[in-house]
Protein backbone atom coordinates (compact mmCIF):
# COMPACT_ATOMS: atom_id res chain seq x y z
CA UNK A 1 0.00 0.00 0.00
CA UNK A 2 0.95 3.63 -0.79
CA UNK A 3 1.95 6.00 1.88
CA UNK A 4 -0.60 8.63 2.08
CA UNK A 5 -0.03 12.03 0.86
CA UNK A 6 0.29 15.26 2.86
CA UNK A 7 -3.03 16.32 2.28
CA UNK A 8 -4.48 13.32 3.53
CA UNK A 9 -2.43 13.38 5.89
CA UNK A 10 -3.55 17.07 6.83
CA UNK A 11 -7.66 15.37 6.45
CA UNK A 12 -6.38 13.04 9.33
CA UNK A 13 -4.83 15.67 11.65
CA UNK A 14 -1.73 14.34 11.46
CA UNK A 15 -0.25 17.24 9.82
CA UNK A 16 -1.53 20.88 11.26
CA UNK A 17 -2.77 23.02 8.50
CA UNK A 18 -3.75 26.82 9.00
CA UNK A 19 -8.05 25.39 7.91
CA UNK A 20 -10.13 28.22 7.31
CA UNK A 21 -13.22 25.95 5.53
CA UNK A 22 -13.96 22.18 6.77
CA UNK A 23 -16.93 20.42 5.80
CA UNK A 24 -17.81 16.87 5.09
CA UNK A 25 -16.49 16.57 1.60
CA UNK A 26 -13.83 19.21 1.35
CA UNK A 27 -10.94 21.21 3.34
CA UNK A 28 -9.67 24.46 2.57
CA UNK A 29 -6.33 25.72 4.01
CA UNK A 30 -3.65 28.30 3.25
CA UNK A 31 -0.84 26.95 1.56
CA UNK A 32 2.41 26.92 3.22
CA UNK A 33 4.76 27.99 0.12
CA UNK A 34 2.31 31.21 -0.88
CA UNK A 35 2.69 32.82 -4.64
CA UNK A 36 0.52 35.53 -3.68
CA UNK A 37 -1.13 37.48 -0.84
CA UNK A 38 -3.95 35.32 -0.88
CA UNK A 39 -2.78 31.49 -2.01
CA UNK A 40 -5.65 29.09 -0.69
CA UNK A 41 -5.59 24.96 -1.54
CA UNK A 42 -8.87 23.69 -1.70
CA UNK A 43 -9.26 19.42 -1.62
CA UNK A 44 -11.63 16.97 -1.72
CA UNK A 45 -11.88 15.03 1.53
CA UNK A 46 -12.51 11.66 -1.12
CA UNK A 47 -8.97 10.93 -2.29
CA UNK A 48 -8.57 11.79 -5.83
CA UNK A 49 -5.01 11.78 -7.39
CA UNK A 50 -6.11 14.36 -9.96
CA UNK A 51 -8.43 14.95 -12.88
CA UNK A 52 -7.15 12.19 -15.26
CA UNK A 53 -8.98 10.04 -11.92
CA UNK A 54 -12.19 11.44 -11.77
CA UNK A 55 -15.43 9.42 -11.98
CA UNK A 56 -18.77 10.23 -13.04
CA UNK A 57 -20.48 10.38 -10.03
CA UNK A 58 -17.57 12.83 -9.01
CA UNK A 59 -19.67 15.16 -10.45
CA UNK A 60 -21.33 16.95 -7.43
CA UNK A 61 -18.38 16.55 -5.55
CA UNK A 62 -16.43 18.91 -8.25
CA UNK A 63 -19.28 21.85 -8.45
CA UNK A 64 -19.58 21.51 -4.53
CA UNK A 65 -15.82 22.39 -4.75
CA UNK A 66 -16.18 25.23 -6.93
CA UNK A 67 -18.83 26.94 -5.05
CA UNK A 68 -16.62 26.68 -2.11
CA UNK A 69 -13.91 27.88 -3.80
CA UNK A 70 -16.73 30.99 -4.92
CA UNK A 71 -17.61 31.55 -1.26
CA UNK A 72 -13.98 31.93 -0.31
CA UNK A 73 -13.10 34.37 -2.59
CA UNK A 74 -15.59 36.12 -1.28
CA UNK A 75 -14.64 36.19 1.85
CA UNK A 76 -10.83 36.73 1.64
CA UNK A 77 -12.30 40.00 -0.62
CA UNK A 78 -10.92 38.79 -3.76
CA UNK A 79 -13.93 38.77 -5.93
CA UNK A 80 -14.00 42.45 -6.99
CA UNK A 81 -10.95 42.45 -8.41
CA UNK A 82 -10.45 38.77 -9.38
CA UNK A 83 -8.79 36.06 -8.40
CA UNK A 84 -6.88 32.62 -10.37
CA UNK A 85 -8.37 28.87 -9.06
CA UNK A 86 -5.36 26.42 -10.71
CA UNK A 87 -5.56 22.25 -11.42
CA UNK A 88 -2.12 21.14 -12.16
CA UNK A 89 -2.89 17.98 -13.68
CA UNK A 90 0.40 15.44 -13.47
CA UNK A 91 4.11 15.67 -13.39
CA UNK A 92 4.38 17.55 -16.78
CA UNK A 93 1.22 19.82 -15.53
CA UNK A 94 3.01 21.10 -12.07
CA UNK A 95 1.29 18.22 -10.12
CA UNK A 96 3.80 17.83 -6.88
CA UNK A 97 1.19 16.55 -4.60
CA UNK A 98 -1.36 13.35 -6.34
CA UNK A 99 -4.42 14.31 -4.38
CA UNK A 100 -6.71 16.37 -6.48
CA UNK A 101 -6.61 20.13 -5.13
CA UNK A 102 -7.25 23.54 -6.23
CA UNK A 103 -4.97 26.89 -6.01
CA UNK A 104 -7.22 29.85 -5.30
CA UNK A 105 -5.01 32.72 -5.91
CA UNK A 106 -5.26 36.67 -5.18
CA UNK A 107 -4.44 39.74 -3.90
CA UNK A 108 -2.84 41.28 -6.63
CA UNK A 109 -2.29 41.30 -10.23
CA UNK A 110 -1.85 38.14 -11.76
CA UNK A 111 0.32 38.21 -15.12
CA UNK A 112 -0.76 35.88 -17.94
CA UNK A 113 1.23 33.29 -19.25
CA UNK A 114 1.57 32.25 -15.46
CA UNK A 115 4.95 29.89 -16.09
Amino acid sequence: MSEPTIFKRIIDGEIPANIIYEDEHCLAFHDVAPQAPVHILVIPKKEIASIEHLEGDDKELIGHLFLIIQKIARQQGLAEDGYRVICNCGEGGGQTVFHLHYHLIGGRSLQWPPG
